[in-house]
């Protein structure tokens, strides 16, 4: 079976290869024969009911710097695709989320990874509170004082943008640091949604483990370790990659959410887990397949591929 395959990415000249899992499932694809283009997501168009994009024909090498060529760009009317993977980073701002809005009027008939709904109604660090017995404690608020009482209870607490990504604008705070006004003016003055307020976890510093789940099984795993003095563990942040097994309570995270995600057409989700205690449950563009391949783990790349072969 061949497919035609478009990849709504962000330019591919800026992907930075060693770690990018939509490179990995481009990889995958065209090594078994599939039909590869790109297009970034200010190609996109709809016109009387018609969602269109400016595509360009794409092959690719996993060699760092000389990793694509493109052909000449075409203005192709999506829903004759058999595939789009939605595969541009956050943030999930109203940019992001407009492009759900187009892809799913092509959708299911071109098979859009992962539903541009399903996309849009379950931000990371909202569909996670579907879970709060698999959570730490957990508050979505800008309310100052809800914050202070939170604060209050579990003394240590983290702050970060409802929306954010990639750990950026993650603080830790606790009961007498000076600097909270500070920062809560600082977070109020930049972002007009809540933020997500957790108790503290100190186990983060013994990795924050992100788990590949393919149509809703737990497929494999990473641990992240923060940099020393960086709260934060993510890979781009400096978090090291280290090889890990899945433990029983995480397993169980994975089996109590999977129905929930493959419900959803959720086929490529990536979760956070610290301290048995579930954090995120990423749906945009869930990162680290191909870290686990490099560490021994399972290819999770040709494991995607073939649910997706399956479904078409």
């Amino acid at each position: 079976m061949t497919l035609t395959v478009a990849i709504q990415m962000d330019p591919i000249e800026k992907v930075r290869i060693a770690g990018d899992t939509g490179f990995s499932l481009m990889l995958e694809a065209q090594a078994r024969g599939h039909t590869l283009f790109t297009y970034t997501p200010d190609k996109l168009t709809l016109r009387d009911g018609k969602v269109t994009a400016r595509i360009k024909p794409v092959t690719v090498r996993d060699v760092e710097g000389d990793h694509f060529s493109v052909g000449a760009e075409e203005r192709v009317d999506l829903s004759t695709l058999d595939v789009v993977l939605l595969r541009q980073d956050p943030p999930f701002d109203m940019a992001y989320v407009t492009t759900t809005h187009l892809l799913e009027r092509i959708h299911p008939k071109t098979l859009v990874v992962n539903n541009p709904t399903e996309v849009r109604n379950a931000p990371e660090k909202i569909l996670v509170t579907h879970f709060p017995e698999l959570m730490p404690q957990t508050l979505i608020t800008r309310d100052k004082a809800e914050i202070e009482a939170f604060r209050d209870e579990f003394g240590e607490i983290v702050m970060k943008p409802l929306y954010g990504h990639g750990g950026a604008t993650v603080f830790k705070t606790g009961k007498d640091d000076p600097n909270f006004g500070s920062l809560f003016d600082l977070f109020a003055g930049i972002f007009r949604e809540p933020w997500v307020v957790q108790r503290f976890m100190k186990e983060v510093s013994e990795g924050d483990k992100r788990i590949i789940l393919i149509d809703g099984k737990a497929a494999g795993a990473v641990n992240r370790v923060p940099a020393t003095g960086d709260l934060r563990a993510n890979m781009v942040r400096g978090g090291a990659a280290k090889p890990t097994d899945l433990s029983k309570r995480e397993l169980e995270i994975c089996e109590a959410i999977g129905p929930t995600l493959r419900e959803r057409g959720l086929l490529l989700v990536g979760i956070d887990v610290i301290g048995g205690n579930l954090t995120e449950i990423n749906v945009t563009a869930p990162t680290g397949v191909r870290a686990i391949k490099k560490l021994g783990g399972p290819d999770l790349a040709a494991q995607l591929w073939d649910v997706i072969e399956a479904k078409k």
